[in-house]
């Protein structure tokens, strides 16, 4: 392997992503396995937290470890860490900041309860796992945090309001901490999805009784210069990238990773 090649390598590293026991976070934390990390993720249930460890060891990861873990509650956040470094015997190099939800309900009749869960989860959480890992990555003077963010970081539509609010404001985090830990040679990166065939996306993408495809399916495809949805391993080079070597002075950055929809438009109708 070059030199240059090498820099890519995640071998040696521990590598944190939250809520990666499936889709989005699961497909990261598979490549930065098969990079040469070790891998510790969290979810809420012990069913998907058991489900997920199956899954790892079907596609031959054997360095992952779970926990349960709520990212909203920061008691349990500290637990969670010091259960992992206790466990791999070293402090995380790379945080992925990717546990989130999103409800997709009008703004007006979206409850404030409703809207700070959404909030709390998509950017409060990323607050406080980043401000568990931060010490010991300024201790050693270097570390990766990688929030995954989104179009909505940029971009607004209807019924999802906090979403919106809180992947913009998830954005800011993202370079508010490069501008105080970049010194450190610390860098925080935002990764922003584009519409991505995954679990949670596919309501928007079933096929209609008559055998056509969703509205919004077909209003994707067509605002999308690549005319279709991304997969998971779309995003793996990226992120990748993002928590390796490679990227040591790219810092307080939203690489989209979106088909072009963002630089894009429209067909004339």
């Amino acid at each position: 392997m070059s030199d240059y090649l090498k820099k890519f390598s995640l071998e040696g590293k521990l590598a944190w992503v939250t809520g990666a026991s499936y889709g989005i976070g699961y497909a990261i934390a598979l490549c930065y396995a098969r990079a040469g990390a070790k891998i510790a993720f969290n979810c809420r249930h012990q069913d998907g937290l058991d489900k997920a460890l199956e899954n790892y060891k079907a596609d031959g990861v054997k360095d992952v470890r779970g926990y349960i873990c709520d990212v909203t509650d920061e008691s349990q956040v500290k637990e969670t860490l010091s259960a992992i470094v206790k466990d791999f015997g070293q402090t995380v190099d790379i945080l992925v900041n990717n546990a989130g939800i999103i409800k997709r309900i009008p703004m007006t009749e979206m409850s404030a309860e409703d809207f700070r869960q959404v909030v709390d989860i998509d950017l409060t959480s990323a607050f406080i796992v980043s401000k568990a890992v931060l010490p010991a990555m300024v201790e050693k003077k270097c570390g990766k945090i990688i929030n995954i963010c989104s179009m909505m970081s940029e971009l607004g539509r209807e019924t999802v309001s906090a979403y919106a609010a809180a992947k913009g404001g998830l954005k800011m985090l993202t370079r508010n901490i490069c501008s105080e830990y970049g010194k450190y040679n610390i860098q925080c990166n935002g990764l922003g999805p584009g519409y991505i065939a995954t679990p949670q996306t596919a309501p928007l993408r079933e096929r209609q009784p008559d055998g056509s495809r969703h509205p919004f399916d077909s209003f994707i495809v067509a605002k999308t210069p690549a005319e279709r949805w991304g997969t998971t391993e779309d995003l793996q080079g990226p992120a990748l990238f993002l928590a390796s070597e490679a990227s040591d002075f790219v810092n307080g950055q939203i690489l989209y990773v979106d088909g072009g929809i963002l630089a894009y438009i429209g067909k004339q109708p």
